[in-house]
């Protein structure tokens, strides 16, 4: 078996070497590797041109677009690592899920989870449900040659939250209603959850991806005990479901900094920081034998040029004394960000940090 074969796909050709995946594994790198939550989106012109009058789920099954979008920033900005354009809700809608992503909302979801009965909506993933992703993958690592693809997916958390509101929510108050008051069938969600994400996961990197992240958006509403209890097993299974493919595993949430320690104990090789909690100190909650990834404030992108490699330069002295280091924001690109003001910040962590 070769360096960049897993036991059962191939990944993508050329990346082993790439900073991105050694910064992963806690390897010396070239520089320090930089790539961008939701890199591929809203803030790019090319984006809105191509997307236009497309809506947003039909987006994610379209390979050609899929590919089109996904490779724009790393033709725009020079990152070193692609994330495969899609949303955190397209494995609940390849399995029938009646749902919608409203512009200006977020995903809607027709008939919310609140009773056993209702878990009946989630039948597990199959590859065929999704063979678009297959599909693009394909594609996309043919275009891509070294710059490694990043697939994703949500978390049986966040999955759920959206499930049992019925879209976004500020205090997830029928969440952790059915959490604290029926801790059984909450457990029996999450579960579920975890193997469809699983599977979407397993199609992306047998289709190609050279590492994963598990997006846990708003876990950060939980207390640490309760992610302990009520979240962190199903998370867990999903980690340990794609171990033996050998590809690096990274997990994010956002307001997190209380739960550092406890994500990385659910089994990923790489922790994303947001901005609240320098990254030293955010090393010492996770422990030894993480590599962690962040944490610039995406408003900064928003200021001056200088005011922007200031705080570039105080993340990177932030990070001086960790085993691995991947440079990114602490959460997405909002949607109205200068393109520019990434392209500059890719070239002044890559200057800055050049060995």
């Amino acid at each position: 078996m070769s360096a960049n074969q897993s036991p059962a796909g191939q990944q993508q050709t050329g990346t082993h070497d790439s900073a991105f995946l050694r910064a992963c594994r806690r390897e010396p790198v070239p520089h320090t590797p930089v790539w961008f939550m939701r890199q591929a989106g809203r803030s790019l012109p090319e984006y809105r041109k191509v997307r236009e009058g497309i809506p947003m789920l039909d987006s994610c099954m379209r390979p050609e677009l899929v590919t089109e979008i996904t490779l724009q920033p790393v033709r725009r900005h020079n990152v070193d690592a692609a994330i495969y354009y899609s949303d955190i809700v397209v494995p609940l809608k390849a399995i029938g899920i009646d749902l919608d992503i409203k512009p200006g909302v977020g995903p809607v979801i027709a008939d919310p989870i609140r009773s056993r009965a209702d878990l009946a909506q989630l039948r597990d993933l199959t590859p065929e449900d999704v063979w678009y992703v297959t599909e693009a993958i394909g594609l996309l690592t043919a275009e891509l040659g070294p710059t490694p693809l990043i697939g994703f997916a949500g978390a049986p958390f966040t999955l759920a939250s959206y499930l049992v509101e019925g879209g976004p929510s500020r205090n997830h108050e029928h969440t952790k209603a059915l959490m604290y008051g029926d801790p059984q069938l909450w457990a029996d969600l999450l579960d579920r959850l975890a193997e469809i994400t699983s599977a979407f996961l397993k199609v992306q990197i047998e289709a190609g991806a050279s590492a994963v992240q598990l997006f846990d958006s708003w876990v950060g509403a939980l207390a640490p005990a309760d992610y302990r209890r009520s979240v962190m097993p199903a998370s867990a299974k999903v980690f340990r479901a794609v171990e033996s493919y050998g590809v690096p595993r990274i997990h994010f949430g956002v307001g997190t900094g209380e739960l550092l320690g406890l994500m990385g104990e659910a089994g990923a090789d790489v922790v994303g920081v947001d901005w609240r909690v320098p990254l030293d100190e955010a090393a010492r909650r996770v422990g030894p034998g993480k590599a962690l990834q962040g944490n610039f404030d995406p408003a900064i992108l928003f200021s001056t040029p200088e005011a922007i490699e200031v705080k570039a330069r105080e993340v990177l002295d932030a990070a001086a004394g960790l085993e691995g280091h991947v440079f990114n924001l602490g959460h997405g690109v909002p949607p109205t960000t200068d393109p520019d003001a990434l392209t500059r910040l890719v070239e002044y962590v890559h200057t800055q940090t050049a060995r």
